[in-house]
């Protein structure tokens, strides 16, 4: 992502920012310049780059009888980037990401919760054309309707209710992302114009993950290619902490007289501090020597340009 492609949402901010002053009750604004292009298995970032042109020539489209897709459901396991991925489209497009904890939106008082989504769509009137919206984690009220008659289960009913006509009138670029697709409502699956997943990253995946975090660092391609191997299953979130971990022992190491001695014991310490869910396979690095299996590692890790 260039500066070209932030400009018109990096422009005066604070005036920027006031325009989403109804929805920040509601909602995290994140600014066009903070996004970070996320690392993708190449099918999602093809059907990604399709998407932004669709929204650019919308006209194009409407000269065959097809309209542009303006909504997108991302699915996939936690810690995938979904959040990242929204905000980069969000950016490329120019504009704001307006990133809604969807359970923000529910409230125990009867009734409360479907006012509070009239409350954001009406307040995102004010700004069409201007954001992306991202319901986060839209699972937890846009779960499939129960057919049990306790108030608590109308009112998530209703809430799903309300939701589903101000999506369906929603003119603006809609996102939704959920860790449990089997668990939301089939009405509310079908009203996103796209469904992606965004899985576990593969090992060219991995490989990027860990050279980008990795920096200032130039580790060789042996040792990334060894990690990478190593961090079958593992999320990007999970990486990023592996690679930081160790970035973070190497600067500190000289405040408390520490002593690395080589590239494992700095592993084994982040490994045994950071793991996946329980619900997920553990990846090989994290399993019993999995550090004591890695090849030998250059250590210290090389500064890029040849620094200390």
């Amino acid at each position: 992502m260039t500066r070209k492609d932030v400009a018109v949402g990096a422009k005066n901010l604070n005036e920027l920012r006031s325009k989403f002053k109804k929805v920040e009750s509601f909602a995290e604004i994140m600014m066009p310049h903070d996004a970070e292009e996320p690392i993708l298995a190449p099918a999602v970032r093809a059907a990604v780059l399709e998407w932004m042109v669709e929204i650019r020539h919308a006209a194009a489209l409407g000269d065959v009888g097809v309209k542009a897709r303006r909504s997108a459901l991302l699915y996939g396991p936690p810690g995938t980037g979904k959040t990242t991925l929204a905000h980069h489209l969000a950016a490329r497009l120019g504009v704001v990401l307006v990133a809604v904890q969807s359970d923000q939106l529910v409230a125990s008082s009867l009734g409360r919760s479907s006012h509070n989504a009239a409350s954001l769509f009406e307040a995102l009137r004010d700004v069409d054309g201007q954001c992306v919206v991202l319901l986060d984690e839209i699972d937890s009220i846009g779960s499939r309707r129960s057919t049990d008659d306790q108030a608590c289960s109308r009112e998530m009913n209703s809430l799903l209710t309300t939701l589903l006509r101000y999506v369906e009138g929603y003119s603006g670029i809609f996102v939704g992302a959920t860790n449990r697709r089997e668990e939301l409502d089939p009405a509310l699956w079908r009203r996103f114009g796209m469904q992606l997943s965004v899985d576990l990253p593969g090992l060219d995946e991995r490989f990027a993950i860990i050279r980008r975090y990795a920096a200032p660092f130039d580790l060789p391609d042996d040792d990334i290619d060894a990690l990478a191997d190593a961090t079958i299953g593992a999320s990007p979130a999970l990486l990023r902490q592996l690679v930081e971990g160790v970035k973070r022992r190497i600067a500190i190491a000289p405040k408390l007289n520490h002593n690395i001695p080589d590239a494992g014991a700095a592993l084994r310490a982040v490994v045994a501090s950071v793991a996946m869910p329980p619900e997920f396979e553990v990846p090989p690095l994290w399993r019993p020597h999995g550090v004591a299996n890695l090849p030998a590692m250059t250590w210290p890790w090389p500064k890029m340009g040849g620094g200390k």
